[in-house]
């Protein structure tokens, strides 16, 4: 296993600064989250499914650091707009060398059958690629309980999990185990996390993530990917996010 930091880390800089931020913390492994709320422009993926050919040379130029995945989240509910986006970011990924990435669970009023048929859809992209594709475990969406995570895994050969404990532990499934996911993981990401509203990132240590636990169960599956640091830094944050990841990666590095 190895430790790695989301560009969402730093998603108040610039790119250009995020990514000499990473070096300067000294770490050699990134995440790169295309969309969301904090996304960097570089990283949109409307952006990048119009000119493919220009974010990678932008990208490449910018970063110093290796890739470890892809965080992919769609603004858009439209598959065909979806399947779009994503062949193009699995051509990025490809060609920077990228084996693993993930999009979020579908939210609202979707079906398992629907939910379902989304992501065979995308596979069917991600294996054109040689890219292995996850769902992330997210409190809002199909995967906020483990049983339905694993049986998307189930329904969708070849379907991954990303693990962000975080969504169990401050999610609507808080009193259940979540050890029936960890045979689906492919890519994880951590920050601590308290139960009430409002504590879904707080200062390490104030949480109840169990770090030790979680590297433990990994390690018992023969997990060997990344460890992704996954505070986003947003301006209401009530902490020093560079601080948190820090101190997050020592806590990690200790543990590994």
């Amino acid at each position: 296993m190895f430790v790695s930091c989301s560009t969402l880390c730093f998603a108040r800089m610039p790119f250009a600064n995020a990514m000499r931020r990473m070096l300067d913390l000294e770490f050699d492994r990134v995440e790169y989250a295309f969309g969301g709320d904090s996304v960097h422009a570089e990283l949109l993926p409307a952006r990048i499914a119009d000119s493919k050919e220009t974010a990678l040379r932008e990208i490449r130029n910018t970063s110093g650091l290796n890739p470890s995945s892809f965080d992919i989240r769609f603004a858009t509910t439209d598959l065909t707009e979806q399947k779009r986006q994503f062949e193009a970011l699995c051509w990025l990924a490809k060609s920077m060398i990228v084996a693993v990435v993930s999009v979020e669970p579908s939210k609202g009023k979707t079906s398992f059958e629907q939910e379902a048929d989304r992501l065979g859809e995308l596979m069917s992209i991600a294996s054109r690629f040689g890219v292995v594709l996850t769902v992330t475990t997210h409190s809002e969406g199909l995967t906020a309980r483990p049983a339905d995570a694993v049986a998307l895994c189930r329904a969708v050969p070849e379907l991954g999990l990303t693990l962000d404990p975080s969504h169990f532990v401050n999610g609507p499934h808080q009193s259940m185990s979540f050890d029936e996911v960890y045979p689906y993981v492919r890519n994880v990401r951590l920050r601590d996390s308290g139960r009430k509203a409002g504590e879904f990132q707080v200062k390490v240590g104030q949480g109840e993530v169990e770090y030790a636990r979680v590297i433990s169960q990994l390690h018992r599956g023969g997990y060997k990917r990344g460890l992704v640091l996954d505070i986003e830094d947003r301006e209401d944050n009530a902490f020093d996010t560079e601080a948190e990841v820090r101190k997050l990666k020592l806590v990690l590095e200790s543990l590994l």
